[in-house]
């Protein structure tokens, strides 16, 4: 992964789908712009490149091939992947857009670590030909996080570490603080102690993913950093109170 922020444009026009992407990704570190009309989206485009570029295939107004036809005018954009969302799963229409030069397909419903994988192999292809042509693609300065703000800092702490047992006194060196004061802050600025909010942003993560599509609940346990499926539940039930596969049933009871 690069050092750098990735910047990922977001053009969809389902707000619910759009926006659970959008707040997954930025879990996951990438910097993300969410555009729900294609048109505004392309205004955009016209002033601004992005590292990847996201597009759902049919939309009013502008559709997704419409959208790629008009930025790829532009050679510039000839190097950034356009990954195509589509529910249409035809063959001759994703041999059409290919051959068009699309980088790569999502087909809806789709699981969201698709996603991620898809995104992260993208940035490590494009990393290893900046890596080639360039030399030092990753010379710039980067902030402390004691610079930063607190809990933005502790956040994005807590997802790189997002699938591992977070001890607090690490976490505390990490944020160049004592352990007392980590959990002070924490309480001061949420007020809760600094376990609970880990715990609880886990559970935060663990919804994002279901809303997303994910249903296997250990791969949620996994992706949560949970010690293990009976705390999970447990945990869940008493941040939401509802089970996980109670809550997921809702999920699906609500999109049908």
């Amino acid at each position: 992964m690069t050092k750098q922020t990735t910047k990922i444009t977001i053009i969809e026009d389902d707000i619910v789908l759009g926006t659970t992407i959008s707040e997954i990704l930025k879990l996951n570190n990438f910097d993300v712009l969410y555009f729900k009309d294609s048109v505004e989206a392309l205004f955009y485009l016209n002033k601004n490149i992005p590292d990847i570029i996201i597009c759902d295939m049919l939309m009013p107004n502008l559709n997704g091939e419409e959208l790629f036809f008009k930025i790829r005018k532009n050679n510039k954009f000839n190097v950034i992947p356009f990954i195509m969302i589509t529910a249409n799963i035809d063959d001759d229409l994703k041999f059409k857009q290919l051959k068009n030069g699309v980088t790569d397909f999502i087909i809806k419903p789709f699981k969201v670590q698709e996603l991620i994988y898809k995104i992260n192999n993208l940035i490590f292809l494009k990393n290893n030909i900046e890596k080639k042509f360039s030399p030092d693609p990753f010379s710039k300065i980067t902030i402390k996080l004691s610079e930063k703000d607190f809990i933005t800092s502790l956040n994005e702490i807590l997802i790189q570490k997002m699938k591992t047992n977070i001890d607090m006194n690490e976490l505390a060196r990490d944020l160049a603080i004592s352990k007392s004061t980590l959990d002070k802050r924490v309480r001061k600025l949420t007020h809760k102690n600094a376990s609970q909010y880990i715990r609880e942003f886990r559970l935060d993560y663990a919804v994002k993913l279901i809303h997303s599509g994910e249903r296997n609940i250990k791969y949620i346990v996994d992706q949560t950093g949970f010690s293990s499926l009976s705390y999970f539940s447990t945990s869940f039930k008493l941040y939401l109170n509802t089970t996980p596969r109670d809550f997921i049933k809702s999920i699906e009871t609500e999109s049908a």
